[in-house]
């Protein structure tokens, strides 16, 4: 590990030039101090990766000087230098937190060897801190790196600390319980409860004693009080799911509700005051919703504060090899002991994924067990028409598309497979070797499936 900032704190300017020319010939930036208070004054002005000091120094010595950097919270890892008669010393300095010793005289690659062992383990422990923050934000569940999902996770960091109602649009299958869930993690709101409700998935004469509660008495079979999910969120989020498919008069009431942040349970007459943030969500188009009489355009104003935007998965074809891989793993297969073939990848991104990151993990799932383990490769996957073509074709002979669909599935994947190495092979500019390592394989395979496929070609 290179390019990194050094620390060097040591009262003897031979010894601390000796460790400067050794650290710089390793590819460092080197600083030098000649005391402990010295070297707080260049940790001040300087962003250094790793400090490494002297233990007795005047004025301010290794163990003090370690002790200021903890004090200001630092975690930036601390060596410390070491005759062979000091050991126990440097072990004290440890346990006040230094991560490693170096002994004096240096040897070179011991030195070095510790170096890269510190700025490792720094390294790791950034990286942790990071995941971390993410699980706190809440897209730790998601998975993806293209650019429609950054732009997802920057639109969810920013709207995330605010007050502000939040409507998700996608179509079905590309995570809106996952990015309301975000949402909530990125808020003041996160160790409060956040309460997600289906408005598709319950009968429309029982949502609105589901969303305000109800009090004994207030209908038949109603023998006791009843929290409504409104209330449970108090101080949460609520997550409202499929907004467009409630009741056009229970939506009249919920307006109402965010308008005044105020309850009733059924059968009531107590008003409940609420503190909740509201997020909803819908695969249908906003704007057709409300042409269609299936959403309020006043609601759609009062929930559309801030609106985002899942992409679905044909739009973020990049992130299907890492959610393959995800799924593989929670689908009980082995780390390391499945793959996804090159045939394979290319027939996923040339779907078209009606059902989104959903239907991805049904499929992955469905592959796991035809394969039995290994390679995946596109014949494990069955992939299905888009809906409704087979309908729309005309009657009387196939087109040939049609019929090239509806061939062998193993003619098919050889077909596929041949075509693959066609593209490869072009990109690669004949070269064989580059060609093999944009499939993913040996050339020693590529000659074999040359050899089958595109026999001409073998000895080019």
């Amino acid at each position: 590990m290179k390019d990194r900032q050094i620390l060097v704190v040591d009262d003897e300017p031979k010894m601390r030039r000796v460790l400067e020319i050794m650290l710089q010939k390793m590819g460092h930036k080197v600083f030098g101090a000649g005391n402990g208070r010295e070297a707080l004054e260049v940790f001040a002005a300087q962003a250094i990766d790793l400090v490494i000091t002297d233990l007795r120094m005047p004025e301010m010595d290794g163990i003090e000087l370690l002790a200021q950097l903890r004090a200001q919270e630092s975690d930036v890892p601390v060596m410390v230098i070491t005759a062979h008669g000091t050991i126990e010393t440097a072990v004290t300095a440890m346990k006040h937190g230094a991560c490693d010793y170096i002994l004096r005289p240096f040897d070179i690659d011991a030195l070095e060897l510790a170096v890269g062992r510190a700025l490792n383990g720094a390294e790791v422990v950034r990286q942790n801190a990071f995941l971390r923050e993410e699980i706190g934000r809440g897209w730790d569940a998601f998975i993806g790196t293209s650019q429609p999902m950054r732009d997802v996770y920057g639109l969810i960091q920013r709207v995330g600390p605010s007050k502000a109602s939040v409507l998700i649009v996608g179509e079905t299958g590309t995570g809106k319980e996952l990015a309301a869930r975000a949402v909530h993690n990125a808020s003041p709101r996160r160790d409060k409860l956040f309460v997600p409700l289906n408005c598709a998935a319950i009968p429309a004469d029982i949502l609105e004693s589901e969303l305000f509660g109800y009090e004994k008495g207030a209908f038949t079979g109603a023998v006791k009080d009843r929290v409504g999910k409104f209330e449970l969120a108090d101080g949460g989020t609520i997550f409202l799911d499929e907004l467009t498919e409630m009741p056009m008069a229970l939506q009249a009431k919920l307006l109402r509700v965010l308008q005044e942040n105020s309850i009733e349970r059924l059968g009531g007459n107590r008003v409940i005051k609420l503190d909740i943030r509201v997020i909803a969500a819908t695969n249908r188009d906003p704007r057709a919703a409300i042409a269609a009489g299936k959403l309020r355009e006043d609601l759609y104003y009062r929930v559309n504060v801030v609106s985002i935007e899942l992409p679905p998965l044909r739009q973020r074809v990049a992130d299907i090899p890492g959610l393959v891989e995800h799924f593989i793993v929670k689908h009980g297969a082995a780390a390391g002991q499945t793959r996804l073939g090159a045939s394979a990848l290319a027939a996923l991104q040339a779907y078209a994924w009606p059902g989104n990151v959903r239907e991805l993990e049904n499929m992955v799932e469905r592959a796991l067990i035809l394969s039995g383990g290994g390679l995946l490769d596109a014949g494990h996957f069955l992939l299905e028409p888009r809906y409704g073509e087979s309908r729309a074709a005309p009657p009387g002979p196939a087109p040939a598309a049609t019929a090239k669909a509806a061939q062998p599935l193993n003619l098919a994947v050889e077909e596929l497979e041949a075509n693959l190495i066609d593209e490869a092979l072009a990109q690669a500019d004949g070269n064989k070797a580059k060609a093999a390592a944009l499939l993913d394989i040996s050339e020693r395979t590529l000659w074999y499936k040359l050899k089958k496929y595109r026999p001409e070609q073998e000895g080019e």
